[in-house]
Parts: structure tokens; C-alpha cells; sequence
């Protein structure tokens, strides 16, 4: 597991285990030791588990400190007090915060935004016949989305993209640096929010500010990580959306017909569906965020200590027979398709919505301005980025007949 040839295909390895050993301890690449859960049943039971801690502090041991579990930089940034690493009643309070800026009403407002970039990010390499899709599309897409969505100006977000863009590297840049794009990220929010506190407007940083309960605000601290885990957790899964989601219809060409047929029948119904089997099939978050033991308990017939890590291998329980008919064919008309693809409990993906919208845009937008869209080069050359959580290309190669301005 985790070496190259893993991260090219890992579903063969998830099958192995979900059939021979469906909970089992391995040491991950950092040297921490760990559970992985690899049946939908036991998954979806897990996610749900109040004897499993989001908190780090709940570890067995100090790999916490080291950075060894969580986002790297996180702790010497003082972003720690975000949905993903706090359990009730903290979560509950700060998750109905979040919740009063984060609304559907304003997702579903952002649609019109969201096509604008496509279109402006397709309209730069139209005319070319060929581009990377990770970098010119999946990769500027959601980081100037959510920057919009959160009040960053304009001339600031090319800054964040390139911290973003140290962020996802996951070892692929200078030593030390996604440490530093995290600092330097939290630098900026924390004058940002500073300023916004001043001069309120309609974006969700400013929404944060304002979110209150029962007299209760967000804490500076507490604004400036949520923006940062809705920044990081907003980009990478939509990044890894596209770009995985895009891969599987060029490699399954009869399944990219039916839809984009739909889509120029104007039927929106199967890009829906299309988008929940895409997050199925191979989607972006790989294993969900580390869960801690905080007292004995027994998941699919193992004993699991106090103390000890718990990851939940979303992509294996996605493909797992038992839940799902067929499971690694891609069927865009999927109906019953309950997948795990952005969790399951109290800890779903707030921004789910929001990821779902940018996937569903991207797509139809690629696929009705670029109907011979083509993959340009051999998948087995294809590299897809290190890292223990998310799952995501570093390229995407493609060619299509160039459309002049």
C-alpha cells in the first residue's frame, strides 16, 4: 500500500482487505499506526461513532504534535478550532454559526459566478486544442470560487492561489512549505476579518462575523479557522472532483455520450446523477479525516484501543459488492447510490452543496463547449498526488479541435 502503483489503482488493494481484512492496522507512510475501515457497513457505523474523537489531542500518542495527523501547520498557525478537528458541544455550537453564513440560499445564488469562471478559464485554452485540465480548470476553479464566496478581493486571490497550490503539493514542493503557506494564509484571514469587522458586506466572511446563538459569536480565532478549513476543504475536493470525474468519462466514452446527450437534449436530471456516481466511482476524499479512540471499543470484530487512530476508507466502502450492484462500473444512471463520498453523521461536509454545484458546472460547461474533449496521454504515465486523505491527479492532459474566438 501507498506507493505509486497504489495511488495509480488502489480499489484491487481495498478489495483485498474489505474481503480478507476489513478493519486492519498498518503503519502509513509517516510512521503513525493506524485502523482502516474498509466495509460500507462498518464505514458508515464509524463515521457516526460518538466514542470516536475528532479532537487530536485524543491521540495515544505525540504524533499530533509533529504534524503527523491533520492539515500540516495547522497547530503553530493557531487554526486548530475548525469543524474538522473539535467534538460536541463545540462542534454543535460552531457547525450552527458556520451554518447561518453557509446557507443553500446563498450556494444556490453563486451559480451564475460559478459558470462565468468556467467559461473564462475554457475561453484561455480554447483556442489552443489541448490543456492540462488540473492546472487551467479543476485547480483555478474552486479557489477562485470559494475566494469570491468568502469576500477575498480580487487582487488578493491570486495570493491564495498560490498558497493553495503549495497546500496540495503534499511533498511535491520545497521542504517546509505547505507549513508556511498555512501560515501566511492565516496571517491574511486574520487581517481580512480584522478589516471586514469595519466595513460588513454580503460575502461569508462577513456572514461569519456576524453569525451568532443565543448571544454566542465566532472568536476571531475561531472566524479566521473556519475560513481557513472552508478555503482548504472547499478547493481540494472540488479540485479532485473535476479532475478524477473528468478521467472517468474519458475513459469510459459510452457513459460521457449519454451525458453529454442529456446535456444537449437539455436534460439536467442525469448530470445530477451523473455528478453522486462520479464521487462513487473515484471520488476525491480517498479516507475520510483521522477519528480517535476515546475509549475500547470493537469495529467490525476488532478491538480498538483508547487512544488509537481510526481512518475510514471512503473509497474502498464506495465500491464495497455487498452495498453496491456492479461497483466498479461506472453507471451515471445509479439511482440508489447512498455513497459516502463526503461523509456520513454529524461531521458530513458542510460545503458539500457548494462542491456539488462547481462539479456539476464544470462538467456540463466542459462537456457542451468541448464535445470532442479527448485524453492525450497514456493513462498508465498519469501521476496522482501523494498525500493519506484526498485523492487527485496532478495532470490531466487533453486534446479536442480548437474552438476560435
Amino acid at each position: 500500500m501507498f506507493t505509486h502503483a497504489f495511488a495509480a489503482d488502489p480499489y484491487p488493494a481495498y478489495a483485498w482487505l474489505r474481503e480478507h481484512a476489513p478493519v486492519h492496522r498498518t503503519v502509513l507512510p509517516s510512521g503513525v499506526e493506524a485502523w482502516l475501515v474498509t466495509r460500507y457497513a462498518d464505514a458508515r457505523e464509524t463515521l457516526a461513532d460518538p466514542r470516536l474523537s475528532k479532537n487530536p489531542l485524543h491521540h495515544s500518542e505525540a504524533a499530533h504534535g509533529k504534524g503527523k495527523v491533520g492539515i500540516p501547520g495547522e497547530r503553530s498557525a493557531n487554526l486548530m478550532t475548525h469543524l474538522l478537528n473539535i467534538d460536541p458541544p463545540d462542534h454543535t455550537r460552531l457547525r450552527r454559526l458556520v451554518s447561518t453564513a453557509f446557507t443553500p440560499r446563498r450556494v444556490a445564488a453563486f451559480e451564475p459566478r460559478v459558470r462565468e469562471l468556467a467559461d473564462r478559464l475554457i475561453d484561455g485554452f480554447a483556442g489552443r486544442g489541448r490543456a492540462d485540465l488540473i492546472h487551467e480548470f479543476a485547480f483555478p476553479l474552486p479557489i477562485y470560487a470559494i475566494c469570491d464566496m468568502l469576500g477575498v478581493p480580487a487582487e488578493d486571490q491570486d495570493d491564495f492561489r498560490d498558497w493553495a497550490g503549495m497546500m496540495i503539493r503534499h511533498g511535491g514542493g520545497p521542504r517546509g512549505g505547505v507549513g508556511r503557506a498555512v501560515k501566511r494564509m492565516r496571517a491574511y484571514l486574520a487581517d481580512l476579518i480584522h478589516r471586514k469587522r469595519g466595513d460588513l458586506g454580503d460575502d461569508l466572511i462577513s456572514g461569519l462575523i456576524r453569525a451568532s446563538d443565543h448571544g454566542e459569536h465566532l472568536t476571531e480565532n475561531e472566524a479566521a479557522a473556519m475560513a481557513f478549513i472552508l478555503l482548504f476543504a472547499g478547493f481540494e475536493t472540488t479540485v479532485n472532483l473535476i479532475g478524477n470525474g473528468t478521467y472517468a468519462l474519458l475513459r469510459n466514452p459510452g457513459q460521457r455520450r449519454l451525458l453529454q446527450d442529456a446535456l444537449a437534449a437539455g436534460d439536467t436530471g442525469l448530470l445530477r446523477t451523473a455528478v453522486e456516481e462520479l464521487l462513487r466511482y473515484d471520488g476525491p476524499v480517498e479516507l475520510a479525516t483521522w477519528r480517535f479512540a476515546t475509549e475500547p471499543l470493537t469495529i467490525g470484530g476488532q478491538r480498538i484501543g483508547t487512544g488509537e487512530p481510526v481512518l475510514v476508507v471512503l473509497a474502498a466502502a464506495d465500491r464495497d459488492p455487498d452495498r453496491f450492484g456492479d461497483p466498479d462500473t461506472l453507471d451515471l444512471t445509479r439511482r440508489d447510490n447512498p455513497h459516502l463520498g463526503y461523509g456520513h453523521g454529524i461531521h458530513y461536509c458542510l460545503g458539500a452543496p457548494l462542491a456539488r454545484l462547481e462539479g456539476r458546472t464544470a462538467l456540463s460547461s466542459l462537456l457542451g463547449r468541448l464535445p470532442d474533449l479527448r485524453l492525450a496521454a497514456d493513462p498508465a504515465e498519469l501521476r496522482w498526488r501523494g498525500g493519506l486523505i484526498m485523492r487527485g491527479l496532478r495532470e490531466l492532459p487533453v486534446e479536442f479541435e480548437p474552438v476560435p474566438r
